[in-house]
């Protein structure tokens, strides 16, 4: 069975789209290609287990293995070598990919306090956009008693948009909660 947001991009977003920007042809409708969620913990470098426990986390969120990303020069004024692992990464494409906008959107974001829609400004020039979350709390899949430490959490859609305009239009379509 398809993810429920791919059949909604299918039946909602691509008429939509083609009706908003007079395409020709549904290949030149744009699409999510992947969503990436990040982690970084500069505390990592004196407590290994935090990063583990940020990869674990990690793991329960997006529903597949992290990848640990190292420091790729060293800075003295950080007391930072190079190659030491620093956070986890995790790159999500196709079903994964659905799934996880579905409970982002559905679920962790109307968890978060106070929540008046994510930033208009964050889009990159080239139809990406990324956005962070302060605390992991708000996906349902994280048990508060068993964090070591709170972190936030960077996300970056990646879509085949060629503008800003497009990628934006395409996210709210989809169902993404703007700021007015």
């Amino acid at each position: 069975m398809a993810p429920r947001f791919k059949e909604k991009y299918m039946k909602e977003v691509i008429p939509a789209m083609m009706k908003d920007f007079n395409y020709n042809n549904i290949m030149q409708v744009p699409k999510v290609q992947k969503i990436t969620v990040h982690v970084t913990l500069g505390e990592a470098t004196q407590n290994i287990k935090l990063l583990e426990a940020a990869e674990k986390e990690l793991g329960m969120i997006t529903g597949q293995k992290a990848l640990v990303t190292k420091s790729k020069k060293a800075i003295a004024g950080f007391k930072l070598k190079q190659g030491v692992p620093l956070g986890a990464k995790v790159t999500l494409r196709g079903d994964r990919m659905y799934e996880f906008l579905d409970r982002l959107i559905s679920v962790s974001l109307p968890r978060i306090r106070d929540f008046r829609g994510l930033s208009t400004k964050s889009f990159d020039g080239r139809g990406n956009y990324s956005f962070g979350l302060k605390e992991q709390f708000i996906f349902p899949e994280i048990d508060y008693d068993k964090v070591e430490m709170v972190h936030g959490l960077d996300i970056t859609m990646c879509t085949s948009a060629r503008t800003d305009e497009e990628c934006k239009t395409l996210l709210r379509h989809i169902g993404i909660p703007f700021r007015k």
